[in-house]
């Protein structure tokens, strides 16, 4: 299969989403993006923005294993990971697999459950394997987490660690939708449209796990010059410098913009990454990895609007 027609099954994957879904467009394209560079996203948004429709229906458009997880206050690591167990019949302990031995998983409301459990997916989002009583069992490929998340301001809700944070590739934030999108959402009830039965959508498969494979050598030969690498760098220590920042980016949210900015560089069809591209995947790829100072946070200072200052006094590359 040529190029062309590889990144074309990719882009199919847009409209086959736009089916069941209004008005996310940028959501859709970072969930792509996160799939071709092998990382996790993390979906915020408040209440009823369709985060849950937008990663089932991103699942019924590739054919792949999918698993869903509710994260609850009285949810357990066991849960997510699976457990061993003693069998009766055989009279011996066996490794019962959890719903993370998946392709993507989707952990709705990540942050109602407790650190504790959300502490499961540590391993798994980062090494691909979960340990369990000491026997290590790997994850199948590819393993992609979307997580969704309701604002922290919300009741009921936990602040996700920076741990595992840091492990997400993407912080996607979904909007409530423009005046159009939400009548064209009305529209499509009036007319029958059921979020819970994607088939009579017509959303059908068009990206399998071979596809993924070969998407994903592809990037990997996306071209970044010294100067585009040296500027993401730049753009890091900018953050670090910033006098309302308590932590900055770490070399590892510098590897995920590279990584991502590849990705989106291929998706568009160019041959190598440009300081556009780059811009365009650093606020989904950094606006979790940003601690601000109290001081800051109490002045309305947010991660995005660091980042976008930052932009426009680092000096890009020609």
């Amino acid at each position: 299969m040529t190029d062309t027609a590889l990144r074309d099954k990719f882009l199919a994957v847009r409209g086959e989403v736009g089916k069941a879904v209004v008005g996310q467009d940028g959501a859709v394209s970072g969930l792509i993006v996160a799939l071709l560079s092998g990382g996790h996203v993390l979906l915020e948004g408040v209440p009823g923005v369709a985060k849950t429709l937008l990663v089932r229906t991103l699942s019924a458009a590739l054919d792949l294993r999918t698993a869903r997880v509710q994260f609850t206050p009285d949810l357990m690591p066991g849960d997510v990971t699976g457990s061993v167990v003693y069998d009766a019949k055989d009279g011996d302990f066996e490794f019962r697999p959890g719903p993370v031995f998946t392709n993507i998983l989707l952990a709705d409301e990540i942050n109602r459950t407790p650190p504790k459990t959300q502490s499961s997916l540590l391993e798994a989002m980062e090494e691909r394997q979960v340990t369990v009583d000491g026997e290590t069992h790997l994850l199948p490929k590819p393993f992609l987490v979307a997580a969704t998340q309701n604002p922290v301001e919300y009741e009921g809700t936990y602040t996700l660690p920076e741990a595992q944070l840091d492990r997400f590739l993407l912080k996607l934030v979904l909007d409530l939708p423009p005046r159009d999108s939400e009548i064209e959402v009305l529209n499509r009830h009036a007319a029958g449209f059921d979020p819970r039965d994607l088939a009579a959508a017509g959303v059908t498969a068009v990206v399998g796990g071979d596809d993924i494979a070969a998407a994903r050598t592809a990037v990997g030969t996306v071209d970044a010059s010294s100067d585009l690498v040296a500027y993401i760098v730049d753009l890091a220590r900018a953050t670090r410098q910033s006098p309302s920042v308590k932590l900055g980016v770490s070399p590892r949210g510098t590897t995920a913009l590279l990584a991502a900015a590849k990705a989106w560089a291929w998706l568009s069809g160019a041959d190598g990454v440009t300081p556009d591209h780059v811009q365009a995947m650093l606020l989904p790829v950094w606006r979790h990895r940003l601690a601000l100072r109290p001081e800051a946070e109490l002045e309305g200072v947010t991660a995005d609007t660091i980042l976008r200052s930052i932009v426009q006094q680092v000096q890009v590359p020609l």
